[in-house]
């Protein structure tokens, strides 16, 4: 049975998000897979070489850790991305957080995410303020077009994500793997894996971390 746990994270280091902590994180589950919300493009061969020859980390959070369990030991690296995110999507955010009570909750957002780190990121109370993040987020845009497009571009970023990890487990053996993606996409993700062990073939052991 090829198992995978589902780990939410965020890009960028902030108090007890970090890469340290989610090293120590990979370490304890040991995968021999790492699927990661990234493209080709995210860790370049430069990137690697600095890496080799100087010791320098990579500035994702989430590259930097598995950077670090790659000192002592071997997997596979898989990125997943290969949809972009559409401009209707930054046209949103970059709106939605121009209002003064999103930056209110963004703000006590990041504070969590510092003081409480990947506990936090893998838990319901994190769903439950995306979840009040995205409905002031519609009511500041008050606009179903903008929407629509929105949810249709995730959604097919979200997709494209699940279906490449399914793709890449039918053709590979693996025994444990990790999938990392931006807590942003936590519920949403979650409902995807429980959809797809009921319409795929292929019979994967998901755990979602925290829960």
């Amino acid at each position: 049975m090829q198992k995978i746990i589902f780990i939410s994270t965020v890009h960028r280091e902030i108090g007890k998000c970090n890469s340290d902590e989610l090293f120590k994180i990979i370490e304890g589950i040991a995968p021999e897979v790492v699927f990661l919300e990234a493209d080709d493009q995210t860790y370049s061969s430069y990137e690697q070489y600095l890496l080799s020859t100087y010791g320098v980390y990579h500035q994702k959070l989430e590259i930097a850790a598995i950077q670090k369990y790659g000192h002592s030991t071997s997997f596979e690296y898989v990125t997943v991305c290969d949809v972009e995110l559409s401009d209707a999507f930054h046209k949103k955010i970059k709106i939605a957080c121009q209002n003064r009570k999103m930056q209110s909750l963004i703000d006590n957002f990041k504070a969590l995410e510092a003081e409480y780190g990947f506990m936090f990121l893998n838990s319901q109370e994190c769903v439950d303020l995306q979840e009040e993040m995205r409905l002031l987020e519609n009511i500041i845009l008050n606009d179903d077009v903008l929407d629509k497009e929105v949810k249709a571009s995730i959604e097919a970023y979200e997709n494209s994500m699940i279906r490449n990890i399914y793709d890449y487990s039918r053709n590979n053996k693996f025994s444990s793997a990790i999938f990392m993606c931006g807590a942003a996409h936590r519920k949403s993700i979650i409902e995807k894996i429980e959809k797809a062990n009921n319409e795929e073939q292929l019979n994967l052991a998901w755990t979602v971390f925290g829960s």
